[in-house]
């Protein structure tokens, strides 16, 4: 049908479109959604062995009150390190509200938070947080060390039920002016076998949770409140992410591993996460971000029965940008309930996201990353603006390999009064994709309310179910950045 008729026919009631797999029905009103049934994940590939205790030491015996006012640090880390000494086993917190500065896990103890026992951050940030080198946005610093961070551990777990809170002393990420990493929540750095189980934590302003260099980490029934990131897993493999709840403030989960000459050197990837029976709220940015930071490489990713209940740009935002390098391939997701995303369900952006953070650039057509093997199945959205924004590829480096299949529910609502903040003017198509190879669209059936453009449209796109798509346009094609020149001196790590 051509754009004339299909505008035509629309204006005078409810019609039904398809082109390829995908059919579209334009109506006055949004039809009802149907429930999805979520059925369990295998997860035991990716379960750590369990901590087995040999004791447990109590944080009372070592003098600590919990009566909110006493600072009980050093009573909790004298327990954590008399346990590591006893050869590893349990530090029990019973019930109360104990404020303490940083403290540090040891390889073989497991952190026991009682029904009613609260950690809370010391608001002496530069008294209560000793100075560590810490990753933040891809680099290497200077910053605080997180309220709770283990290094080089190995065997270690946080188990609730009770809650780890931050200090509201923390605003925003880093420190003015000395421009210092403010403290994480959870920090965890070059670790093996970490269990973090049916915890309630809540972090202000810097991120919540950060596995960094760590290998074997479950996330399990754990509530994640946090007025930035959730979990940032970087330069991890082996990571589980089950049944956990997400308010945030920005991307719910993000996965990373490092930025520019420095990550692409260390060349660590991210590799091998599941995330499985989540539900996401997320402010600002997105239920899961993958990037921007991405120059170790991600790799083998895969989500299922998840639900995204809000995000403030895409549910699903796929970012990096030339100059980054290495790859993002094998990401799968399957079963997603999508609603209350802002500006869509699903975007990629390999152009230009991020700081470019110059001369600390891959350079040439290797500083491009390579991105292959995307594939999204079973989605049904609610009220979504529009389906996928995926033009922003460079053409010397096409996606390899994107499929989209069985989506169902509800699009659209784009007409100007229904825009929300931040969304753009202009608006290619439901689907617009450029510079990918053996796409495959079928059996998308959505209803379609207040939106007057194309369904589908392409720029240099191969594969199945595209017939019926119009043409890009020229000025919504991507633009592709200038070459990166390589460095006037090579880069070596310092």
């Amino acid at each position: 049908m051509r754009r004339r008729e299909f505008l035509k026919t629309a204006a005078q009631g409810a019609v039904a479109t398809s082109f390829g797999g995908i059919t579209l029905a334009q109506q006055t009103k949004p039809a009802a959604s149907a429930a999805i049934s979520h059925a369990p994940a295998s997860t035991a590939a990716h379960k750590p062995p369990a901590a087995k205790p040999k004791l447990s030491l109590n944080v009372k015996d070592q003098g600590a009150t919990g009566d909110g006012r006493t600072k009980d640090t050093l009573a909790i880390q004298q327990t954590i390190e008399r346990c590591s000494m006893f050869g590893g086993g349990e530090v029990f917190v019973p019930a109360g509200n104990y404020l303490t500065g940083a403290l540090a896990l040891r390889s073989g103890v497991t952190l026991r938070l009682d029904d009613g026992a609260t950690l809370n951050g010391s608001p002496d940030v530069t008294t209560d947080y000793p100075f560590a080198e810490v990753r933040w946005e891809g680099h290497f610093m200077k910053g605080y060390s997180a309220f709770i961070s283990a290094t080089d551990a190995t065997d270690i777990g946080i188990v609730g039920p009770g809650r780890i809170v931050a200090t509201p002393a923390i605003k925003g990420r880093l420190e003015r002016p000395s421009g210092y990493r403010l403290p994480a929540l959870l920090e965890f750095t070059n670790c093996k076998n970490v269990n973090i189980e049916n915890l309630y934590t809540e972090q202000t302003g810097m991120w919540s949770i950060h596995p960094l260099f760590c290998e074997n980490v479950t996330f399990k029934n754990v509530t994640v409140k946090s007025g930035a990131d959730g979990i940032d897993v970087d330069s991890c493999r082996h990571v589980l992410i089950d049944g956990c709840n997400f308010d945030t403030t920005d991307d719910s989960i993000s996965l990373k591993s490092g930025r520019g000459l420095e990550g692409n050197t260390i060349g660590r990837p991210t590799e091998d996460v599941t995330i499985t029976n989540c539900t996401f709220f997320d402010r600002v940015w997105a239920c899961i971000g993958i990037g921007s930071e991405t120059s170790g490489g991600i790799r083998g990713v895969k989500v299922d029965h998840c639900k995204c209940n809000g995000a403030g740009t895409f549910a699903i935002y796929i970012k990096s940008r030339p100059g980054r390098g290495a790859f993002i391939e094998d990401i799968s997701m399957n079963d997603l309930e999508v609603s209350g995303a802002k500006l869509g369900f699903l975007r990629f952006n390999i152009l230009n996201s991020g700081v470019e953070d110059k001369p600390n650039l891959v350079p040439g057509d290797e500083g491009i990353p390579t991105i292959r093997n995307f594939r999204f199945s079973n989605i049904k959205v609610h009220d979504v603006p529009i389906l996928v924004d995926g033009s922003s590829i460079d053409p010397k480096k096409p996606l390899e390999g994107f499929s989209l299949t069985n989506v169902t529910g509800t699009c659209g609502n784009t007409a100007p009064g229904n825009r929300p903040r931040g969304f753009p003017e202009h608006i290619p198509a439901m689907i617009s994709l450029a510079n990918i190879h053996n796409a495959v669209l079928s059996g998308i059936h959505v209803t379609v309310t207040d939106f007057k453009g194309p369904m589908l449209a392409t720029y240099n796109v191969t594969g199945t179910g595209l017939s019926g798509a119009v043409e890009l346009a020229a000025a919504d094609r991507p633009k592709v950045p200038d070459p990166i020149q390589p460095p006037a001196t090579p880069y070596v790590l310092r």
